[in-house]
Parts: structure tokens; C-alpha cells; sequence
């Protein structure tokens, strides 16, 4: 017999322990996004009743009340928490945002309920259009002049009753890193009426405080597949920074304020700006 035979150990059948730490991992995240799949349906479900049921019924501030806890819930559900910084909303302001996520006008409600100038696609989203479409989204066709005055119309009266109207003047979403060309038309209701408008920068963190691009809506990436994104991300922040107002009146130019609310944006994220942008 050879030397040393009897000394070797014996085949082992136990799972390694990285082994088994990764198995319990993939389970704990499978479980996570089931949880979080089925109170999303659920959380749809309830805004829906109760815009049905509840809306009829009730008054503009009621519903702002209501559209605002909604959306805090919905950020919940997402694994989401939203985040302040800078100065408070003002009422009757013309709110400036960068786009990122579907979930801007939800993390945006969350802060300050307000109305949506948005593209006429999202009308046709299943549910999260038709709950656009009864929380005082302003849907706008492009290339329609005749159109583009109504939205200016209805902006126009929404800012004259005290209420805020959000727009996203870069007319799609990026990663979040980076900031597009701002149209300068969407800014004119504000003008013409005499609102102040007032810059926020959406930013989507990790806990650690890293750029995050799980929101990210943008390429070639479908709803749903941005949703998993979300839902898969353990942790997301939703951080809003809020500038002060910025005055306007009639004659303002508006290509200039464009320009100074898209800087104020990004040095808030931390976007660099080339010079012919």
C-alpha cells in the first residue's frame, strides 16, 4: 500500500459557503422583486379605485392631498425614498425639470402635486396613463402650432389659479448624468402670464450616494423593462434638488431663461455643459 494512502480525507458532499451565500442571496432578491411586483399592482389598483370613487367627490385640494400621498407610497413600493434639498416649492411657479424616469412626475407629486405638460404618448401607457391623464397632465402633440396654444392656454390658467405646472424642456429622458437641449417655447406660458419659474434637478442615488442609472429611461429600453430595473435595485434615493424662483414678465426672453434655469440644473447634478448646448 502506498504511504499516505490512509491519511488523504475523504470526498466532501457540503456546498462551499460562497456558495451557499450567493444561493441565499438570488433567493432574497427573487423574493424582493416578487414582493415588490405584486404591491405595485396593488398600489395601481388603489390609485385607481380612488380616483374612481374618491375624485368625483371632492375638490382640487383634496385631490393634490391625496395624488401626494399616492406618490410617496408608490416611491415606497419601488424601494424608493425621496430626498429634499434647496429651497421649498413656491406656489404658482412653472417648475423646471431635468428627465430621467417615468417616475420623475411621481417623485416630483411626492414633494409638490402639480400638472404635467407631457408627450402625448404617455396618454396611451397602460394604467400610469390613464392616472396621468386624471391628476391634470397637460398632453402635448408635437409639430401642432394650433395645439401648442392650447397647452399654453390651459398652463397659462393652471399657474393663475396657484397651481404648479411642471415641464421637462429637454422633450425626452437621458441616464440622468447629462443634460439635453432645453426648449425654450415650453417656459413661454409662464412668461406670458408673469409666473416665476423654478429650476429642480432629479438625481437618482444609491444609499452609499452613487450615481444610480437603475430609473433610467431611455434608448431602446421598454416600460417594462424599466420597471425591473427599478424593482430590482435594492435601495434607490430619489433626490430632488429645488432652486429659488426665478422672476419673469412679459418680453422676458425666454431662450435665456432656459439657458440660466439648464445651468442652475446642472451644477446641481454635476452635469458640465459645452459651450454651443
Amino acid at each position: 500500500m502506498h504511504a499516505g494512502a490512509d491519511t488523504a480525507p475523504p470526498p466532501s458532499s457540503t456546498t462551499p459557503p460562497t456558495l451557499e451565500a450567493g444561493a441565499g442571496e438570488a433567493r432574497a432578491g427573487a423574493l424582493l422583486r416578487a414582493t415588490r411586483w405584486t404591491r405595485l399592482g396593488l398600489h395601481l389598483l388603489q390609485g385607481m379605485l380612488t380616483i374612481a370613487a374618491v375624485y368625483p367627490l371632492t375638490g382640487r385640494d383634496t385631490h393634490q392631498a391625496l395624488r401626494r400621498r399616492w406618490s410617496l407610497g408608490l416611491l415606497r413600493v419601488l424601494g424608493m425614498r425621496l430626498e429634499h434639498h434647496g429651497e421649498a416649492v413656491a406656489p404658482g411657479c412653472m417648475l423646471v425639470a431635468n428627465h430621467v424616469s417615468w417616475v420623475d412626475i411621481f417623485a416630483i407629486n411626492a414633494l409638490a402635486p402639480s400638472a404635467f405638460v407631457s408627450k402625448a404618448e404617455v396618454r396611451t401607457w397602460p394604467v400610469i396613463g390613464w392616472l396621468a391623464a386624471k391628476n391634470d397632465t397637460i398632453f402635448l402633440r408635437r409639430g401642432s402650432r394650433g395645439h401648442a396654444r392650447i397647452i399654453n392656454e390651459e398652463t397659462a390658467a393652471l399657474l393663475d389659479a396657484g397651481c404648479n405646472v411642471a415641464i421637462f424642456p429637454e422633450g425626452t429622458t437621458t441616464d440622468g448624468a447629462n443634460l439635453l437641449h432645453f426648449h425654450a417655447a415650453l417656459l413661454q406660458p409662464a412668461i406670458a402670464c408673469g409666473h416665476p419659474v423654478q429650476p429642480l434637478a432629479l438625481q437618482y442615488r444609491t444609499p452609499d450616494d452613487r450615481f444610480s442609472r437603475a430609473p433610467a429611461y431611455d434608448g431602446e429600453l421598454s416600460l417594462g423593462e424599466c420597471i425591473a430595473n427599478i424593482i430590482a435595485s435594492p435601495r434607490t434615493i430619489a433626490r430632488i434638488t429645488v432652486a429659488e424662483p426665478i422672476a419673469t414678465a412679459d418680453g422676458t426672453d425666454r431662450r435665456s431663461l432656459a439657458a440660466r434655469t439648464r445651468s442652475e440644473i446642472a451644477s446641481a447634478i454635476g452635469a458640465k455643459l459645452d459651450a454651443q448646448s
